[in-house]
């Protein structure tokens, strides 16, 4: 598929990335809409019964689409973030809500500058921490970086840090499995 955004991003998450960022861009609040959707994915993130109605194939849309607006106008989202989750439920798009709103945040970073650092440590990470790794990243040739952090006990120690297609896994967790593979390559 063709690039449509300018930014690297193609398919589904560019072109509904790409139409927010426009129409919010028009109406004057950029700002804030780049603020309500980082909100918005925290709110998935952190509700076990909203990932659940997002991965249910199941869901009732006609019941669906009233709940779920009315829920995000309690919780104070703007009108162009709660139309954006209709738009996505209207076009049976429900599920990939959370990669439409990562795709959002990476269209946003791309056309500020600004490159994503996708993080996940064992344990959440210090002020300290956060720096150095800025400073690694910008000896490595990350100018302006943006961290999006993520704790997954299950590393037992180290990170995973991802930029754009690169992956770079220090945790614990695959040097254990690397060794035991090692191990059993040996036997």
């Amino acid at each position: 598929m063709a690039e449509i955004t300018g930014t690297g991003e193609t398919g589904l998450t560019a072109r509904y990335a790409s139409a927010l960022y426009a129409l919010a861009f028009e109406q004057n609040s950029l700002n804030e809409v780049v603020e309500q959707m980082e909100a918005l994915g925290r709110l998935i993130a952190s509700s076990a019964p909203l990932k659940h109605l997002l991965a249910n194939p199941l869901t009732d849309i006609a019941k669906a689409r009233p709940a779920l607006n009315e829920a995000l106008m309690a919780e104070g989202f703007g009108p162009l973030v709660r139309n954006f989750v209709n738009v996505a439920v209207a076009n049976r798009r429900l599920r990939d809500l959370p990669a439409l709103i990562a795709g959002f945040a990476a269209y946003v970073a791309a056309k500020r500058g600004e490159v994503v650092a996708d993080v996940t440590a064992a344990h959440e990470l210090t002020d300290l921490q956060r720096t150095q790794l800025r400073a690694r990243l910008a000896e490595a040739g990350y100018g302006n970086v943006r961290l999006v952090e993520h704790t997954d006990p299950s590393l037992l120690g180290g990170l995973v840090l991802k930029v754009g297609a690169k992956i770079f896994d220090t945790s614990l967790k695959s040097r254990l499995n690397r060794l035991n593979y090692s191990l059993k390559g040996a036997a």
